[in-house]
C-alpha cells in the first residue's frame, strides 16, 4: 500500500476515535453537572467548541484533554492515560488526508466513517457503488462530474476510489450490502467494453464473503427508496449510533437521529424485499453480459 495506507487503529481510523473520545468527555462533563460554556472557559475556548469536540468533529489538543479531565475530576492515572492516548491516536491522519487537494471536507468525513464501519448498506439508482467500481468505470464516472479537471486530478480521484476498496478484503473490514437498480447496469457508462468489465467485476465481487449484492429489476415498479441513493453505516462500538449518508451535488447530509435512521432503515428493508435475492445476482449479471454483446 502507498503513502496514505499506514497501519490504522483496529477501529478503522481517527474519525471514530474522535467520536468515541468526544462521547467519553461529554459523559464525564455531564456527570459533574458542568456546562459546555464552563468547560470551554477552562480550555480558553467557547461552548460551541466543546460541542464540536464532543461530537468528534474537530481534532483534540492533548493539553485541552488534560485540562478537561482535571476539571471533570478524573484523577486515576490509568484512566487519564487511556483517554490522553486516545486523543493522540485520534489526531493521526487518515490515508484520505493525503488526497485533500481533490477531496472536499464533507467527503473526507464520510471516508473516515466508511473505514470504521462494521456494516455498510447502500442503495444506488444511477451508478455502481464506489466500493465496487472498476478503475475504468470509476474514471468514466469521475469525468462526468469533473470534465474540466486535469488528467492528474482525475488519476488522483480514481486512486481514492481504489484505496477505499481495500476495506473489502481487509481483515476485520466491514460487510457491504449493496442494492442496485437495474437501470445502473444498463446505463453504458464509459461504453460497452467498460460496462462489460464492470459487470464481470460485480460477478466476482458477489463471491466475496464481505459483499452481498442485490438487483432491483425494472418489473419491480416503484419502491420505497425511489427518492435517491443513500447509505447506512453501522459501527462495532455500541456507543455509536448508525449514520445515514445522503450525498448531494456539492455537499452531503449526515443523519444520526433515531427517527431519521429508522425511516431510512425501513426504506432499505423494503428495497431489499423488492430486489432479487442475493443468490440470483450472478445469474442476472450473466444474462446482462449476454445482452450487452461481445466487445468488437
Amino acid at each position: 500500500m502507498s503513502a496514505g495506507s499506514q497501519e490504522e487503529t483496529p477501529s478503522g481510523g481517527p474519525t471514530v476515535l474522535r467520536i468515541l473520545l468526544g462521547s467519553q468527555l461529554r459523559k464525564l462533563r455531564e456527570s459533574k453537572g458542568i456546562t459546555r460554556e464552563a468547560a470551554g472557559y477552562e480550555i480558553r475556548a467557547s461552548g460551541s467548541k466543546i460541542s464540536r469536540m464532543e461530537l468528534g468533529r474537530v481534532s483534540f489538543k492533548e493539553r485541552d484533554v488534560t485540562d478537561l479531565l482535571t476539571l471533570y475530576g478524573v484523577s486515576d492515572s490509568a484512566e487519564r492515560d487511556a483517554l490522553i492516548g486516545l486523543a493522540r491516536q485520534a489526531n493521526s491522519p487518515g490515508w484520505w488526508q493525503h488526497f485533500g487537494d481533490v477531496l472536499p471536507n464533507w467527503f473526507q468525513a464520510y471516508l473516515g466513517l466508511e473505514a470504521a464501519a462494521s456494516l455498510i448498506r447502500t442503495y444506488e439508482i444511477q451508478f455502481v457503488p464506489g466500493l465496487l467500481q472498476t478503475p475504468d468505470y470509476a474514471r468514466a464516472v469521475i469525468m462526468l462530474g469533473h470534465a474540466g479537471a486535469s488528467s492528474d486530478e482525475i488519476n488522483r480521484r480514481v486512486d481514492v476510489r481504489l484505496q477505499r476498496q481495500q476495506i473489502l478484503t481487509r481483515q476485520g473490514g466491514p460487510q457491504v450490502w449493496a442494492v442496485i437498480d437495474e437501470a445502473v447496469l444498463r446505463r453504458p457508462i464509459g461504453g460497452v467494453d467498460v460496462m462489460r468489465a464492470q459487470i464481470e467485476a460485480l460477478i466476482e465481487a458477489a463471491k466475496l464473503p464481505s459483499v452481498r449484492l442485490q438487483i432491483i429489476p425494472f418489473q419491480a415498479g416503484g419502491h420505497a427508496a425511489a427518492g435517491g441513493p443513500f447509505a447506512i453505516l453501522r459501527f462495532p462500538e455500541p456507543e455509536l449510533p448508525d449514520v445515514v449518508y445522503v450525498e448531494q451535488l456539492t455537499s452531503a447530509i449526515y443523519l444520526d437521529k433515531r427517527e431519521d435512521v429508522d425511516h431510512y432503515a425501513m426504506a432499505m428493508e423494503r428495497v431489499c424485499i423488492d430486489a432479487e435475492p442475493p443468490n440470483d445476482t450472478p445469474e442476472i449479471l450473466g444474462k446482462l453480459l449476454n445482452e450487452i454483446g461481445r466487445p468488437a
